[in-house]
């Protein structure tokens, strides 16, 4: 069974909720803070959550079948992401810090639009972009 356009733009949407929630609901800068990072503080809570968005993300990357190198890339960054919470104190810091799900989203919507095009209706990326002088004129 083929991957249709209207499926892979579907996983590239909901990859970009996910993104949203875990780790940019609050945006400074380059920061971020998210559901994944306000929750990093409530053991238990945070691994359930962590785990639950990244296997959604992970289940959006096999119906789309992205590359092997693309799951494995997803794969390591959720794991990273949801092994921190072990880790009292200095662990949920660095997972509030950490955008896992982000990346592996990011991951996910870089491969769909190798192959499929960017989605018509998705954001166009915000911030500052550095142009050289010769770009433009």
């Amino acid at each position: 069974m083929d991957v249709t356009l209207d499926r892979a733009h579907r996983a590239w949407t909901r990859a970009e909720l996910i993104k949203r929630l875990s780790d940019r609901l609050i945006g400074v800068g380059p920061l971020g803070l998210g559901l994944d990072g306000v929750l990093a503080w409530a053991p238990g809570a945070n691994l359930i959550y962590s785990l639950g968005a990244g296997g959604l993300l992970i289940a959006e990357a096999v119906q789309v079948r992205a590359s092997a190198v693309t799951l494995a890339r997803m794969a390591a960054y959720i794991a990273a992401n949801s092994a921190m919470t072990g880790v009292p104190v200095i662990g949920w810091a660095m997972d509030t810090l950490f955008p896992g799900h982000l990346m592996a989203a990011k991951a996910l919507q870089k491969d769909i639009e190798a192959r499929f095009g960017r989605p018509a209706q998705a954001p166009r990326a915000r911030g500052f972009r550095f142009r050289p002088a010769a770009a433009r004129a």
